[in-house]
């Protein structure tokens, strides 16, 4: 997992979702290791909620780490390392390598250390080290030669290493650098494939260096393509993509969030669409992962979440929507004669997302309602016309008492009431339906009518009456 520096991204959750996903494949272990080498950009709260995000998805894993608690091990190879010449001692200020990179760049050079260091003689070092100057370690690249890996996803690739820089693998505070973290944690834990995002490409050479100066044998590396918006700009809030959690509290379900990521980058080679945890297990190939950046559309989320809203069972769905409600509002549900369940079953055809729930309903449970009352006016209709329309509807829903007081009667009581009316039926049927709902868009009039029973039907009508008349 990333350094805890903030809610996990859609790219974190990604990367570790096609990870669980291989290990599961092939009856391996997924390990949770959070890489907090970088101490000073670690925020609260990061860790529990890359647990929370996971848990909530349900990756669980197999062990768990913490690097930052693992620093005398580090510490130890770099030892090594140092030792037997494979890595140098570097006391060079920031401001010394702030200038140096400066001058590179000015004259047109890829900003790379310059190994001063390197050629100090044991007997400076020793100086530098009884005057407690403070240095960080760096890795020696070998200025000859190449290395050449297979990437499961992109093929053979080839580094030349003299274009690679002498990265620094132990910090003065004595924290490692992700560099030799990940080596040292990868062959200890026994990782045998490294699957991690585009980014990390131009870093696995100088692992493979370091492996090598270890004479330990590199796990096979994958990289994951780029997530980019709509535009095919860097993925950001902007394109509707927030954290994982963020997600939750909108009201995303966390099956839809898990099928929408397992297709960002890979597909299964059929039109199947929706896939649970275990058929995505079964199907999971890395060859079939795309070597081009995946597209992030927050419509094809949605369509995702719709999906699973409207084929979740009715009791489950009517217990995570009152956990949506905020609390003055589950207070009015939970006092209403009307029954929640109906208004849910009535409106699951409109949720994209649990959060949605509020205010797809809130104007069901309200005592007086408040809307413009042009709003009531249909196309060219006269206030005469009007308030024809809203007593014919009182007198209509009158009449429903004596008959089987369901949705399907409602309907086709006002569907033949409206005909005799008017030749367009929305003469009636739209000012009813305001005058019940005050919204412009709301549930149909039968719908309504049955949610909120003849009683309150007929106070919302008379209601529209005066404030016609007025």
């Amino acid at each position: 997992a990333p350094s805890p520096t903030g809610d996990p991204h859609v790219g974190n959750i990604r990367t570790a979702l096609f990870v669980w996903l291989f290990a599961r494949h092939y009856g391996g272990k997924f390990i949770l290791r959070i890489e907090d080498t970088d101490q000073d950009r670690l925020v609260p709260g990061s860790l529990e909620k890359i647990k929370q995000s996971l848990e909530w998805l349900g990756l669980n894993w197999d062990e768990y780490y913490e690097q930052s608690k693992r620093l005398d091990i580090y510490q130890k190879y770099a030892e090594q390392l140092l030792a037997q010449g494979s890595a140098y001692r570097c006391f060079c200020s920031k401001e010394r390598l702030d200038e140096m990179r400066q001058v590179q760049t000015a004259s047109h050079q890829s900003p790379r250390y310059d190994r001063k260091c390197f050629n100090l003689t044991k007997d400076e070092i020793n100086v530098l080290l009884k005057k407690k100057i403070p240095y960080v370690v760096r890795f020696k690249i070998p200025e000859q030669g190449s290395i050449l890996f297979d990437d499961l996803i992109r093929g053979q690739i080839v580094f030349q290493n003299c274009e690679l820089d002498d990265q620094v693998i132990l910090k003065s505070d004595g924290f490692p650098t992700y560099h030799l973290a990940v080596v040292v944690d990868d062959h200890l834990m026994d990782v045998t494939h490294v699957l991690r995002a585009e980014e990390w490409l131009s870093s696995t050479p100088k692992h493979i260096l370091i492996y090598q100066a270890l004479k330990w044998q590199p796990p096979k590396f994958a990289h994951l393509p780029m997530i980019l918006g709509p535009d095919k700009s860097k993925l950001s809030k902007r394109h509707g993509a927030v954290s994982v959690l963020q997600y939750k509290e909108q009201g995303y379900l966390p099956q839809a969030i898990v099928n929408f990521l397992a297709f960002l980058g890979w597909n299964p080679g059929t039109n199947q669409e929706i896939f649970n945890l275990s058929e995505l297990v079964e199907k999971f190939n890395i060859g079939r992962v795309q070597k081009g950046a995946a597209i992030f559309n927050l419509d094809r989320l949605n369509w995702h979440n719709k999906f699973y809203i409207k084929n979740m069972p009715q009791k489950e769905l009517v217990e995570k929507c009152l956990t949506y409600l905020p609390e003055d509002s589950r207070k009015k549900v939970e006092n209403s004669e009307i029954n929640f369940d109906e208004v849910v079953k009535a409106e699951k055809e409109r949720l994209i997302t649990l959060g949605d729930i509020n205010e797809l309903t809130e104007y069901l449970f309200c005592d007086i309602l408040e809307y413009d009352q042009q709003l009531l006016f249909w196309k060219e209709m006269t206030q005469k016309r009007l308030l024809e329309a809203l007593s014919f509807a009182m007198e209509l829903i009158l009449n429903l008492k004596s008959t089987e007081f369901s949705t399907e009667n409602i309907q086709k009581a006002l569907l033949h009431s409206a005909k005799s009316f008017s030749s367009d039926r929305g003469e009636l049927l739209w000012p009813m339906r305001v005058a019940l709902s005050g919204q412009k868009a709301s549930l149909p009039p039968a719908d309504l009518i049955h949610i909120l029973g003849v009683d309150k039907s007929i106070r919302r009508l008379e209601a529209g009456i005066k404030k016609v008349g007025m």
